[in-house]
């Protein structure tokens, strides 16, 4: 249960083979004119493999990272990597904050600060967190794991170890794509520790079948057409956008040959889901040191190894437990799927939902001041 001091200082040696590997890449020939539609352009990853090799800094990278206080820890037989970057102001609440796939603690640079010290950033100090940023177990800096089993509430069950090692009894739980499946979990088994839940995805809210009349005739007109929307997306999504996904519930290890060899490799599978999943354009310094923090860790596999959990789990497509924690969503217009409120309210006690009309799947590096007004204004009204 020991908790150890961590901090980043990856050996040049590690470095000098990754730019030895991008000098050496061999490229794949392409069809002209197709863009986007066959997967990422030659020209694209060619001028960002160009720029990772000779104009970006992974000691800046490093030095920045290394400016939040970090540790390890093993729990249920995996390390925990995770930063702790406490408030200035003692009565800040504890909050949990988790990434998903393809992200990692990187994606949170951006809102730490103003989550942790408002006063700073022309905030109340009352809306303070103590934030724990974890690595997900398999991911990046909390991988590879070592043994079979480490899906979504495992992985819940792990953190709620963690905030309980750290002295943490009521806190609050934030969290995107993997994060929001493991910070709704959170809030499902613990209501007694789980002050809310802040989610800027739902899971299982959108619409996955064709909409009923009956559905449809208790629904206002505006309702019915977000439900007709929703279930267009998930229609698109399913023709074009979920490959990936299958690949990795289904042969992680098949997929981790190729991006644990090949750095290029690595960009292209991350780098597309940041283009495709985004509502613009995200600063390349953060999708490399997110690339870069897989590349150096070897957790392609690993990480991908949670989709083929979650897919082998007795669970797996059941309907989803009902939470009876306050949830709230940020609910950004672009996201990979729209959410339905009527069907997020069977299983989740929403309290609170904002609509953005712009953003997408990244929302801490595409809108982080929005995304931390919105935490702390639902923090906020649940304190009262």
């Amino acid at each position: 249960m020991s908790i150890e001091p961590f901090r980043l200082d990856v050996p040049q040696a590690e470095l000098d083979d990754l730019w030895a590997r991008l000098d050496l890449t061999r490229w794949p020939d392409e069809l002209p004119g197709v863009g986007w539609a066959y997967g990422v352009p030659l020209a694209y990853l060619q001028d960002l493999t160009q720029y990772w090799r000779h104009e970006y800094d992974w000691r800046a990278a490093e030095a920045r990272l290394n400016e939040w206080e970090q540790f390890t820890t093993t729990i249920d037989g995996a390390r925990v990597h995770f930063a702790h970057v406490r408030s200035p102001e003692p009565d800040a609440t504890p909050l949990l904050i988790t990434h998903g796939w393809p992200g990692s603690i990187v994606e949170f640079e951006q809102i730490a600060g103003p989550l942790t010290d408002p006063r700073r950033y022309g905030g109340e100090p009352a809306d303070a967190f103590h934030l724990v940023i974890p690595s997900i177990p398999g991911f990046t800096l909390s991988g590879p794991t070592r043994e079979t089993g480490w899906e979504g509430k495992r992985v819940a069950r792990a953190f709620a170890e963690l905030m309980q090692r750290l002295g943490y009894d009521r806190y609050g739980v934030q969290g995107g794509d993997w994060g929001s499946w493991i910070s709704r979990e959170l809030g499902r088994i613990h209501p007694d520790r789980v002050i809310g839940v802040h989610l800027n995805l739902i899971p299982g809210a959108g619409a996955t079948s064709e909409p009923t009349e009956e559905e449809l005739a208790e629904l206002t007109a505006a309702e019915r057409e977000r439900t007709w929307a929703s279930w267009r997306r998930f229609q698109a999504w399913t023709k074009d956008s979920q490959g990936y996904a299958e690949l990795q519930a289904t042969r992680p290890q098949t997929l981790a040959y190729a991006l644990t060899d090949s750095p290029v490799g690595q960009l292209a599978w991350i780098a597309e889901k940041f283009e495709e999943w985004s509502d613009g354009p995200i600063d390349r310094d953060h999708l490399l040191t997110n690339v870069t923090l897989y590349w150096l860790t070897g957790t392609a596999g690993s990480s991908a190894r949670i989709y083929y959990e979650r897919a082998h789990a007795p669970y797996y497509g059941r309907p989803i437990e009902p939470s009876s924690t306050p949830t709230a969503l940020a609910d950004f217009a672009q996201e990979n799927f729209i959410p339905l409120r009527h069907i997020a309210e069977r299983t989740n006690n929403l309290v609170r939902w904002t609509h953005f009309p712009h953003g997408g799947h990244f929302a801490a590096l595409e809108h982080p001041d929005l995304l931390a007004a919105d935490i702390r204004a639902f923090f906020r009204e649940l304190a009262g």
